[in-house]
């Protein structure tokens, strides 16, 4: 489990949730679709039900497999679980303004920074 830090999320309409040096969520089970959003906003990105889908499906492999996916785990995942958002990594730059899939796709969908990210 990540370590806390003095780094908060609040606002008036979600309970505050403390961020690691990573800026990941330092319990994944305090997540919710606004806590999503807040950390969203630093890529301004608007999660819509495309986006928070991918999101709940990260969250599925993280449940099933116990650790945050990788790039490609990730998206193979996706392929199989979301046959209809015709996932591919550059539809995920996309989707998420960045080009550290893995890594923005797990710390939005609250979970922690995979093992291989720097």
């Amino acid at each position: 489990m990540s370590t806390p830090t003095d780094s908060t999320l609040s606002s008036p309409n979600v309970i505050n949730a403390a961020l690691d040096q990573d800026g990941h969520l330092c319990d994944h089970t305090i997540w919710t679709p606004a806590i999503a959003q807040q950390l969203a906003n630093t890529l301004n990105v608007d999660l819509d039900t495309e986006r928070l889908a991918v999101l709940q499906h990260v969250r599925a492999f993280f449940v099933r497999f116990n650790h945050a996916p990788a790039t490609r785990p990730l998206i193979k995942w996706l392929q199989q679980t979301l046959p209809d958002y015709d996932i591919s990594n550059q539809k995920l730059q996309q989707l998420f303004n960045t080009g550290l899939v893995a890594r923005h796709v797990n710390r939005l969908a609250g979970l922690p920074k995979p093992p291989n990210c720097l």
